[in-house]
């Protein structure tokens, strides 16, 4: 198979299901995309099979087949910000990831994201990330090259056997104790895109420390032992120190039509270690980007 051809591409295992043809199954799976769109793709060679077969609107549906598809974004916003990798070997890349720019396709950004343009850049439709940062958030970033060996990575994050450190500026807590352990219960608030704290046994757990005092803005040390959506954000915000230009906490932001660059979240991925499942190495990985005070 050449690889080229399939870059970019999404891709979907068919469950087994009763449809009749395939366009059935793609309308009813992504709904928000019509059924006129999917036969056009589908005219137009935008959904392939395993052996980069085109499509057509009257394919029948064969559950357990791996079906190819391209994700298209009217004006998708361009990122002026180049990730830089750190390490590569036959199972692994480390990506310093810049503020800005997606892990992988959502929402407005499909060829704008740091897999599709790893993708692009090493001809490989096979990268996958073995973990994400939000959007805003810069930093040391993995993905897996290698499937056979991919789940053996990601398994290290389940099992909470990675060391994470993140940096972050935001105001000062001259009255806090430290360092501080904060756990909370973090749920999705009514904005689909928020998370809030809410009663109930804690389900998220970060370590804080201060690394740096400068007048009215810190620079704070963060070791999530959870991973929750936001955490870091969130446990800050709650403790009376939102980090610096986060337009979602502790109040959501009226947002501007245009994305201001100049004002990128303070927070910043800084170390990714680990023992590497396959060669048994220690590996330890460190951003080069650096967030001023």
């Amino acid at each position: 198979m050449t690889k080229s051809v399939l870059l970019g591409a999404s891709k979907v295992r068919l469950p087994q299901a009763e449809y009749a043809l395939l366009l059935d199954f793609l309308v009813e799976r992504f709904p928000a995309i019509t059924r006129e769109t999917w036969q056009q793709r589908m005219l137009s060679g935008k959904v392939l099979d395993a052996q980069q077969r085109s499509l057509l609107p009257a394919e029948p549906y064969q559950a357990g087949a791996l079906v190819y598809y391209f994700r298209e974004v009217a004006d998708e916003p361009q990122v002026p910000f180049t990730e830089h990798i750190l390490y590569q070997d036959a199972h692994l890349i480390a990506v310093d990831k810049p503020h800005f720019l997606p892990t992988m396709p959502a929402g407005r950004y499909v060829e704008e994201t740091v897999l599709r343009r790893l993708m692009k850049r090493l001809d490989n439709p096979d990268i996958a990330p073995i973990h994400r940062l939000d959007r805003l958030t810069a930093g040391v970033l993995l993905f897996s090259v290698n499937p056979k060996s991919r789940d053996a990575y990601q398994g290290l994050f389940r099992q909470r056997k990675v060391f994470k450190c993140y940096e972050a500026i935001a105001p000062a807590l001259p009255g806090q104790q430290w360092p501080y352990r904060y756990r909370s219960r973090l749920e999705p608030a009514e904005q689909f895109f928020r998370m809030q704290e809410v009663s109930g046994v804690a389900n998220s757990d970060t370590v804080i420390e201060v690394a740096e005092q400068d007048g009215e803005l810190w620079r704070y040390r963060l070791y999530p032992v959870t991973g929750r959506k936001h955490q870091l954000r969130v446990h800050l915000a709650a403790l009376g120190a939102p980090i610096v230009n986060d337009p979602l906490y502790p109040q959501l932001r009226a947002l501007a039509e245009h994305e201001s660059y100049a004002e990128p979240l303070q927070l910043l991925a800084k170390q990714i270690s680990f023992v590497d499942p396959v060669s048994g190495i220690l590996r330890s990985f460190k951003s080069e980007l650096q967030l001023t005070l």
